[in-house]
């Protein structure tokens, strides 16, 4: 007997969407070992020649490639273990490997990669780090089991060091968020009593972190850029809008004239929000992912740092916060724009209706004018058309007394006149209201 199926055929997209939860896998990490990170921002155009690049370092190194239109990808090359995701405006690359070097950070993962293979990659590098991940207790030997200030300077010399427990104490994680000489950044992750998963979490969170508050930053320039265009476009509206302000009496001509120069600003703010609100959107995104990624690193405050968390809003938060203020600031003087256009085009409204109406009084008047003249010429006309009717009686009375009839011509021509004043003026009253019955059938058809 054939297996019945138990449920009714699958959504195309249940299996791609319910793979999404187990997307981008952290790597498990034990100590001690080291790391490297690069973000590459890559356009749509250069994804194939990414692609082809990662091939052929597999070719090189005889390592199966990632599959045709895959995001994420990993493998080991060597000693290395490569991790490859591509996002929506960048690419990551992670470089893994086992023990460390003698000096920190002396050693980099990327350095046993095919070389010139990196610098290679397609794209621009938003963010690059080198982390290194060891037992708390090889370096924990500061009050409190911590790592002491000259431990930590000669990782990351004399920058303020930040730092803070992590998972709830189960490691420590510190960093100085400076770009050094070699072009990374660095992080020291101490492990206390951290899984391997739970340390490749904390890793990736913290690659993530710096990652994401350089792709929410990329914003912070075009708001710079824009901030002087923006307070020219507010002194010209405000110039604009005294100038409706006291030209409430002004003519037609002057009105149009502002409501073209408001057309040309509204044009420019419309320019300015099309060319920015891609990038302040994605701005707001990645600054969420990174408050959501502090807080799943669950810091604990160490005495005399400050934490990751508040660094960040010491130092991410103005930025963001400048930002959301051009943004809303071009919002805000398009609707400003908006309402000076439509009070401006209102006024312009009820002068054409003025004009309009009084132009109909005047259409009125000669109308009127018109029927009192067309009235008197067709008096005019039924004395006319008296006179001649008239003179035809008046040629056939003649005729009859030629023929002999017994008639006066005189009288009876003066007898007609009367009848024929009378039937004129029946045939025009007859004439006038057909044209008043075609009138109001033309109007109830319009109506």
């Amino acid at each position: 007997m054939p297996d019945t199926p138990l449920l009714p055929p699958d959504h195309p997209d249940r299996a791609s969407l319910a793979a999404e939860v187990h997307a981008r896998p952290p790597e498990p990490l034990s100590a001690p070992s080291r790391a490297t990170y690069v973000a590459v921002r890559i356009d749509g155009e250069a994804r194939a020649a990414e692609l082809a690049h990662i091939v052929a370092l597999c070719g090189l190194t005889g390592v199966a490639p990632p599959p045709a239109g895959g995001t994420q990808w990993a493998a080991r090359i060597g000693s290395v273990r490569f991790k490859w995701e591509r996002h929506g405006e960048f690419s990551s690359y992670t470089f893994f490997t086992a023990g460390l070097s003698g000096l920190p950070f002396a050693e980099p993962v990327v350095g046993l990669l095919p070389q010139g293979w990196l610098a290679g990659v397609p794209g621009q590098t938003v963010f690059a780090a080198h982390a290194k991940l060891a037992l708390a207790d090889m370096l924990a030997d500061g009050p409190g089991g911590l790592p002491s200030a000259a431990q930590l300077a000669v990782h990351f010399s004399a920058n303020v060091v930040v730092g803070a427990g992590i998972g709830d104490g189960a490691g420590l994680a510190f960093t100085d968020f400076v770009i050094h000489p070699d072009g990374f950044a660095r992080f020291l992750l101490l492990d206390r009593e951290m899984t391997e998963r739970q340390a490749g979490r904390m890793l990736q969170r913290l690659f993530e972190i710096e990652a994401y508050r350089m792709m929410a930053l990329l914003a912070l320039p075009v708001a710079r850029v824009l901030w002087p265009r923006l307070q020219a476009i507010e002194r010209t509206l405000a110039g604009l809008t005294e100038r409706i302000a006291a030209g409430a009496n002004a003519g037609p001509g002057q009105d149009e004239q502002l409501l073209q120069d408001l057309m040309a600003l509204a044009a420019e703010i419309e320019s300015a929000l099309s060319a920015s609100q891609a990038r302040f959107g994605a701005s707001r995104a990645y600054h969420a992912l990174v408050t959501t990624r502090i807080d799943e690193l669950r810091e604990v405050r160490i005495k005399g740092l400050q934490t990751i968390d508040e660094f960040m809003t010491r130092r991410l938060s103005p930025a963001m916060a400048t930002c959301a203020t051009a943004n809303q600031r071009l919002h805000d003087l398009s609707e400003r724009v908006a309402q000076a256009s439509s009070l401006l085009s209102t006024r312009v409204d009820i002068a054409r209706e003025r004009q309009n109406q009084a132009l109909l009084v005047a259409t009125a008047r000669r109308a009127k004018l018109q029927l009192r003249l067309q009235q008197t010429v067709e008096g005019l006309s039924v004395a006319a058309i008296v006179y001649y009717l008239a003179g035809l009686v008046g040629y056939g009375a003649k005729a009859l007394k030629a023929a002999g009839a017994p008639i006066s011509p005189d009288l009876l021509t003066g007898a007609a006149v009367p009848v024929l004043a009378l039937g004129a003026w029946l045939v025009l009253k007859r004439v006038h209201r057909r044209i008043a019955a075609d009138d109001g059938e033309a109007s109830r058809s319009f109506h």
